[in-house]
């Protein structure tokens, strides 16, 4: 980076205002701590520089992308390109936002670009990347936790004014089915199986109370290998099972069944949605990992809490449908026949109750959900789970 270069950086960021006795970073050194993607392309698009969270970004060291440029990872007509040429046309700063960066090589939907010119460098601009999925997945988990709340209500009504005189009609149906023709006692059946059915999903719906969750030390790995086993001696024998697992991540804080609940509903999920024709060889991976996650608020405190920690769910079915991937977790949302709509909206919800994020990028062939979890922390010294 030329010393014009740095000077520029420096009295952007009022570093020239520092005392003289102090000598002022280099320009590239503050760029690379930036912790956004930065990027610095040449009048080719080849990349001149890029900071560590570029790396992280785009999946690739500095050292192979010193030797690449920007058509290597993206085709000639995404919009970043229309950017990049608008900068260099008209010498001003551009932005534009919920881009999606697309290729076999990177897929980065929703990305914010604002693109800088550098005129003591002709024709290079600086870039400036940044994913605001974090933030609309945050959105997205407060709306979740309404529509929860919203369950619950529901749920506490049907309760109260549902399940009583559904007692009362199933006993009829019973005493019915004992004393009548045979014609009639199919009649009476059907009368107190329904009557079953809907006692089961009021059910259902009051697993959403708003119950305080007791928290321990889990082990995300033996809740990640509980789950499989109990997929493949059963709805998953058909599906191959790959796990990759960074052995080194501490526990989780959190509540084991729950956190059963919630892996078994998305294995579930993605088990069913490979069932038919096109699939010939169907797999969901299992995957862990250590990521510097955004900082919340755990529920009904004002503790806040990193997430470091991300399970991940991938199968490699059909896809999600776009018309229902906005509403993917709200209740009663499904995209089975016979499916409630439930399954999902639990799996927010105990998530949120955790303190922690889900999120998830669906495509043909490629779904995968992504949760974050927060770790144990010294102070919370439960005994492991």
């Amino acid at each position: 980076m030329s010393n014009t270069l740095t000077r520029r950086v420096l009295a952007v960021v009022g570093r020239d205002r520092r005392p003289s006795d102090r000598r002022p970073p280099d320009g590239a050194a503050i760029l690379g701590a930036m912790p956004v993607p930065v990027v610095l392309l040449d009048a080719e698009n080849r990349f001149r520089f890029v900071n560590h969270a570029a790396e992280q970004f785009l999946g690739i060291s500095a050292p192979q992308l010193a030797q690449m440029s920007l058509f290597d990872l993206l085709p000639g007509d995404n919009p970043i390109f229309r950017l990049i040429d608008q900068v260099r046309q008209s010498d001003v700063t551009v932005s534009d936002h919920d881009l999606t960066l697309e290729s076999p090589r990177i897929n980065k939907p929703g990305i914010t670009v604002q693109g800088s010119p550098m005129p003591e460098e002709e024709g290079s601009v600086l870039l400036v990347l940044q994913d605001a999925s974090a933030a609309r997945t945050l959105d997205r988990q407060l709306a979740f936790r309404g529509a929860a709340r919203s369950v619950t209500g529901m749920a506490a009504i049907l309760a109260h004014e549902v399940k009583n005189p559904l007692s009362g009609i199933r006993g009829a149906a019973q005493l019915l089915e004992a004393s009548v023709d045979e014609p009639d006692r199919e009649l009476a059946v059907l009368i107190r199986d329904e009557a079953d059915r809907i006692r089961d999903l009021v059910d259902r719906m009051e697993i959403f109370s708003e119950k305080p969750i007791v928290r321990g030390a889990v082990n995300i790995h033996r809740v990640l290998e509980h789950v499989r086993k109990l997929a493949q001696s059963g709805f998953a024998s058909h599906i191959r099972f790959t796990e990759v697992y960074d052995p080194s991540l501490p526990p989780v804080w959190g509540n084991r069944d729950q956190l059963v609940q919630v892996v078994l509903n998305l294995v579930k999920n993605a088990a069913e949605a490979m069932v038919g024709p096109g699939i010939s060889h169907p797999e969901i991976i299992l995957s862990t990992g250590f990521q510097h996650g955004v900082r919340i608020a755990v529920p009904g405190s004002t503790k806040r809490v990193d997430l470091p920690l991300m399970v991940s769910v991938r199968d490699n079915g059909p896809g999600i449908p776009d018309d229902l991937r906005p509403h993917l977790f709200d209740p009663f949302i499904s995209t089975k026949p016979t499916g409630s709509g439930l399954g999902l909206a639990l799996v927010a919800k105990i998530v949120g109750d955790h303190g922690g994020l889900i999120e998830v990028e669906s495509r043909p062939g490629r779904t995968e959900f992504r949760l974050h979890l927060p770790v144990l922390q010294d102070e919370e010294s439960d005994p492991s789970v």
